[in-house]
């Protein structure tokens, strides 16, 4: 049966892979993107099947996000899943560089702030909202028939667990996200909702392609026994399952998905 599913951060890297493999599984899929436009309906152009589309907003700004759940429902029928996978996360601060770095002995108390406010507004807080509006929706909205009433599922760190001296709003953040997950898993359990989370490592893709083939790729792939990093379909492949009828029983879990480069 196919599910609607809003994918957020999808006009590239691991969300937009997310989209083509629920697309591939025959579901309809929402790309959310927030300036991207132009990148997010390359992907949309790409999938298999009929019924997806995409729509933009700033997740920053929380006042948008019951319009953006409201869009996409409109344009699904119903969203059976969500997958909160945009955040800032690039290092370096180069252009295109979605990740806020602020190293405390480097960093003036105003950017501290800044990257703070802006890094939490995005990784933690926008999930946390768009959670409560979609799971109201589903809540509201019966399922098909064969269809779970509803999956969410988070795209965490291993960050939040092993530090993040650079960027520690980053680290924070992705703890926060788990612990969140955590929280929705045992109230939203009685109504047939189920909250999981993933925790990857470095992940190849086209944003971190500059770290992997420069200088510091060898040590970078080292950090895993497997002398590799993750690839974007890996961890797509993981967050199907896990918004899977069959991944039911791991609801409130934090999947460590990242080849053993940090054991807790």
């Amino acid at each position: 049966m196919s599910r609607g599913v809003l994918v957020t951060g999808a006009s590239r890297g691991v969300g937009a892979e997310v989209a083509r493999v629920f697309a591939a599984a025959g579901d309809r899929v929402v790309l959310h993107c927030r300036g991207a436009v132009d990148k997010a309906n390359a992907v949309l152009a790409e999938l298999p099947g009929e019924g997806h589309a995409v729509l933009s907003g700033d997740l920053g700004d929380a006042a948008s996000i019951p319009s953006l759940v409201e869009e996409s429902a409109k344009a699904l029928g119903r969203i059976d899943v969500l997958v909160n996978n945009a955040a800032l996360f690039v290092e370096e601060p180069v252009a295109g560089s979605r990740r806020l770095g602020h190293p405390l002995l480097e960093t003036s108390y105003d950017d501290w702030v800044a990257a703070w406010r802006r890094t939490l507004a995005v990784n933690l807080e926008a999930a946390a909202h768009l959670t409560w509006c979609v799971a109201r929706q589903m809540l509201e909205v019966e399922p098909a028939d064969g269809v779970k009433r509803g999956a969410v599922v988070n795209v965490g760190s291993r960050g939040a667990y092993r530090g993040e001296p650079d960027v520690p709003a980053y680290g924070a953040s992705k703890a926060g996200l788990h612990s969140f997950g955590q929280s929705m898993a045992i109230a939203l359990a009685p109504h047939d909702i189920t909250v999981t989370s993933i925790a990857p490592g470095f992940i190849a893709t086209d944003m971190t392609a500059q770290n992997l083939d420069g200088p510091g790729g060898d040590a970078i792939r080292a950090q895993s026994p497997f002398n590799r990093v993750a690839t974007a379909t890996e961890i797509a492949n993981a967050v199907h399952w896990l918004a899977s009828p069959e991944a039911t029983w791991s609801s409130g879990a934090v999947l460590d998905f990242n080849g053993a480069s940090y054991l807790r």
